[in-house]
């Protein structure tokens, strides 16, 4: 079933059930369909508070993170929409602080199935609206909303107004989507990639990005021209040194603000980004008190993060077990840059379509163990797809928890820790064992 929609509550799950018969119709490109829907529902999307709009391949969701903190810090009421979800799909809607109940996903879900039956929509189009539906039905003060996948074709591109669109680190990644053979556009891998994110660009708006190569960053300023947007790019318009702290500057002034809580080195660039994507737009004033608190207290499950006790964390007793969903190049080299030189036994489920060196090659000198595990619901790489990029024994097991299992105790080798990789849908599945349910 797409994306693990399922539910204990059987009201959600007779829609999930509906959802998850869904899939992307071959060939079909564009936002004819979504707008159909949304004009059939009334045009929810016209009706929200002011909204940040974050699209990226890598650090979109943790920019989005940041984002609702600091508005939260703020004091203001916060909707937002992230994806995939984790554990349960209530995750990719968040209204005024909570996840949708399930009463409400039921009925938006319902609703959005129903009057857009004979559109054969996608999974991707039926979220995207029951999502604006909730959204527009209570009253916030602003909106926060990820990107799925790309920016140009995606559900979530139907906004016209937005306070202020980000594009977050970029890198290669759903090739079969986002390079597919197309007149017009750029050709140059990276380059296509950014076309097609800055294309969540809108008129008059702020268009607030990292840095990126030479070639990258004239596609992103030539989107942001023809879309008419007001471009703000790291390194041009804002700027922000990380060290002891995040310095940031822009044409406002200077910011000296802390150093997330989040893990990774990266995790300072995304939160400096959500920082300039406020700094850049008017439509809702966030204090430098509010960013700091924002950048200290954002959460963002399985991104680097360290399982607490539970039940799957108790089969490695005397090590640390940590948690990524990362699955592409970008991902694997943040990963390396957090843990260092530090010896590790590595846990992975890779969907069958994403690059096997992505995260076993960046790791490979420090790595005392390679477990390869199903990524739950979808064709997973097999332990000899890994093999080209490690000189390590690799061995294979049915479910995550005999492979912590098999680990030997950690006085019988040097200590190492465990690091569980590769997907977010192993990721979730972690998460689901640990007893630890994002909410």
């Amino acid at each position: 079933m797409v994306d693990f929609a399922i539910s204990d509550d059987p009201e959600v799950q007779a829609q999930l059930d509906r959802l998850g018969a869904l899939s992307l119709p071959q060939g079909r490109f564009g936002l004819e369909t979504i707008r159909e829907i949304l004009a059939r529902l009334g045009d929810p999307q016209k009706r929200l508070p002011p909204t940040f709009h974050v699209a990226g391949t890598n650090g979109k969701g943790s920019t989005c993170a940041y984002l609702r903190a600091m508005l939260e810090a703020q004091g203001l009421t916060v909707h937002a929409a992230t994806k995939p979800h984790l554990v349960r799909y209530n995750e990719r809607i968040r209204i005024g602080g909570s996840l949708i109940s399930n009463a409400e996903l039921a009925a938006r879900l319902k609703q959005v199935l129903d009057v857009s039956a004979d559109l054969g929509p996608s999974f991707f189009e039926v979220t995207a609206a029951a999502t604006f539906l909730a959204f527009a039905e209570h009253p916030a003060d602003a909106c926060v909303i990820e990107v799925g996948l790309g920016g140009r074709f995606d559900a979530t591109n139907v906004l016209e107004h937005p306070a202020a669109c980000g594009i977050a680190s970029l890198g290669i990644d759903h090739e079969a989507f986002l390079l597919r053979p197309e007149e017009g556009v750029p050709q140059e891998p990276l380059s296509r990639i950014a076309f097609e994110k800055a294309a969540i660009a809108r008129p008059g708006a702020p268009l607030v990005t990292q840095a990126y190569p030479l070639d990258v960053a004239k596609t992103v300023i030539a989107s942001a021209q023809e879309h008419g947007a007001k471009l703000a790019m790291r390194g041009l318009d804002w700027f922000a040194d990380v060290g002891e702290a995040i310095v940031y500057r822009d044409a406002r002034g200077e910011l000296t603000l802390p150093l997330p809580a989040l893990a990774g080195a990266h995790q300072a660039d995304n939160a400096a980004l959500a920082v300039a994507m406020l700094r850049h737009q008017d439509a809702v004033q966030v204090s430098p008190e509010a960013m700091a608190e924002g950048i200290r207290s954002a959460r963002w499950p399985a991104r680097l993060q360290l399982l607490g006790a539970g039940p799957l964390a108790a089969l490695v007793p005397g090590r640390e077990v940590w948690l990524d969903g990362g699955h592409n190049p970008d991902a694997g080299a943040a990963i390396a840059r957090h843990f260092g030189g530090l010896k590790l036994h590595l846990v992975i489920g890779m969907l069958a379509n994403k690059d096997p060196s992505a995260i076993v090659a960046p790791l490979a000198n420090q790595l005392l163990s390679i477990s390869v595990v199903p990524a739950p619901g979808h064709d997973a790489h097999a332990p000899e797809d890994f093999a080209p990029f490690t000189a390590l024994p690799i061995r294979s097991f049915a479910k995550v928890e005999d492979a912590l299992g098999a680990l030997p105790p950690a006085n019988e080798d040097d200590g190492g820790d465990v690091l569980i990789a590769g997907s977010l849908y192993l990721a979730g599945e972690v998460l689901r064992l640990n007893g630890e349910i994002p909410d």
